[in-house]
């Protein structure tokens, strides 16, 4: 647990009002508590309660009688700031001039003195923080690695003298961080998303470009328009106090890191070297995921964290994944079973239907709004759809229109007995063996309760299968 004891010394001994008591919430409250703090704490649902109270917390609404007496609002990311609407605590901290902030930025506040890796983006950020954490641990480097990820901040180990926290940040919570920036901020991409709590794309795209203000290094994608924008922008910077390292899958870009046919080069000192390639890297597959291994790299690889280019190669092809996203399961007969639970949308979903050929596709769930439309041009990489969930007759409405061929299975479990029998009949097609694909393109909520449930429900599915069970459909 990080020692707050620096941050509660600055609140001349006023409470602290906490409001969400989810995971970020409960850690801020017991770090609090534990350094000597007074902690107010709330959230809407009375289940949260008692934990909070158990840790130490006074637990009461928090109105503006309550909030006037504390030095500052510690907020929930999820909770609403400005869109739709704001919270009505918002409200009430607010008309009181009160600061609002989140777990992140009491971290700072606590003069940790431990180097900062901040990774950012819509898509991308959980495998690029794992992978830089990874390296980073196979180097021999003291790490920690939270924040939107694993652990909350403040629930985090400190590293070693001369190590690294490594951070998975949200525009959530850079909307609730005043003045934490990260010593690295790096900056995968940006879609459209979360434009409910955001208001628009502009505001989403400005909370992104947060992390790049004040000292250190800006690792940034040129793979999108957002981004170019962003970088044009600091680099027009005359005597920036930000150093700038761009990077991209699409090919050569000048002082910074690209991968060009699956091979990773480096052209910070100007000359482009091939630093290897990672095309065999299984669990870095597609382009996506070169642009997250040409951002891990440009991090470990600059001179604020100092590793060799080979070192970073090989401890990149040892990097096992995360679950849910892409990740294989099981080989049966030459099959790969590709657990993507977390692709709750058809953006997400496009990525591995780009990276694999003769799928055997499972889709559906809770529709989100934004449809299949865009997966058109990948419907060549598809052999078979199974759909799931409430999702099931509009996708089927879509396929129909293109004649990709489907079956209506349901459910999961149906989905994957479905899919595996065809999959294991049809081996040995042009183009190679085919893969077993959930990347449902929808959220999990009509039939489990998160994603991550429903990953876990096709992981224990396909366990239970048989390289020589008996195929069902079989002649």
């Amino acid at each position: 647990m990080i020692d707050c004891t620096e941050f509660v010394k600055t609140l001349d001994g006023k409470p602290v009002a906490v409001f969400g008591l989810g995971l970020s919430g409960l850690s801020s409250v017991k770090a609090l508590v534990k350094a000597g703090a007074k902690v107010k704490a709330w959230d809407d649902s009375a289940d949260a309660h008692e934990d909070a109270k158990a840790a130490g917390a006074e637990i009461t609404r928090l109105d503006e009688a309550q909030l006037k007496e504390c030095a500052l609002l510690v907020l929930a990311p999820g909770v609403p700031l400005f869109y739709p609407k704001p919270h009505n605590v918002v409200v009430a901290a607010r008309s009181l001039n009160l600061e609002i902030i989140c777990d992140l930025e009491i971290f700072h506040r606590c003069n940790h003195g431990r180097v900062t890796i901040g990774v950012t983006g819509t898509n991308g950020k959980s495998t690029t923080t794992a992978l830089v954490s990874h390296i980073l641990k196979k180097g021999g480097k003291s790490i920690a690695m939270g924040g939107n990820i694993g652990n909350a901040v403040l629930d985090l180990d400190m590293p070693d003298e001369g190590g690294f926290f490594v951070l998975e940040i949200s525009s959530y919570q850079m909307d609730l961080c005043p003045t934490f920036r990260p010593d690295i901020s790096v900056l995968l991409n940006i879609t459209p998303d979360h434009l409910d709590r955001h208001g628009n794309f502009k505001n989403y795209a400005a909370a992104k470009e947060r992390v790049f203000e004040g000292e250190g290094l800006a690792i940034i994608s040129l793979d999108d328009e957002p981004c170019r924008k962003i970088y044009e922008r600091l680099i027009a910077v005359k005597d920036g106090k930000r150093r700038v390292r761009p990077f991209s899958f699409g090919g050569l870009v000048d002082e910074g890191v690209y991968v060009e046919q699956g091979v990773l080069f480096d052209a910070r000192k100007g000359e482009a070297k091939e630093a290897g390639s990672i095309v065999g890297f299984t669990t870095l597959r597609g382009n996506h995921n070169y642009q997250n291994a040409a951002a891990a790299f440009a991090v470990c690889a600059s001179k604020d964290v100092g590793m060799k280019s080979t070192d970073i190669l090989k401890y990149m092809q040892t990097f096992e994944g995360l679950p849910h996203r892409q990740h294989q399961i099981k080989l049966i007969n030459g099959v790969p079973y590709i657990n993507d639970s977390k692709a709750t949308n058809a953006e997400a979903a496009s990525k591995a239907l780009a990276s694999y050929r003769n799928i055997y596709w499972i889709a559906g769930g809770r529709p989100k709004g934004d449809g299949l439309e865009d997966l058109y041009p990948l419907m060549n990489n598809v052999r078979h759809v199974y759909l799931i969930g409430e999702a099931m007759v509009a996708f089927a409405g879509w396929l129909d229109q293109y004649s990709v061929p489907y079956t209506m299975c349901g459910d999961l479990e149906n989905a994957v007995l479905e899919a595996h029998a065809l999959a294991q009949n049809e081996r040995g097609r042009p183009g190679g063996a085919g893969a077993v694909l959930l990347s449902p393109a929808c959220a999990s909520y009509d039939q489990f309760k998160s994603f991550t449930e429903r990953g876990d429900a096709f992981t224990d599915l396909v366990m239970a299968l048989e390289n020589n069970q008996e195929i069902r459909g079989a002649a």
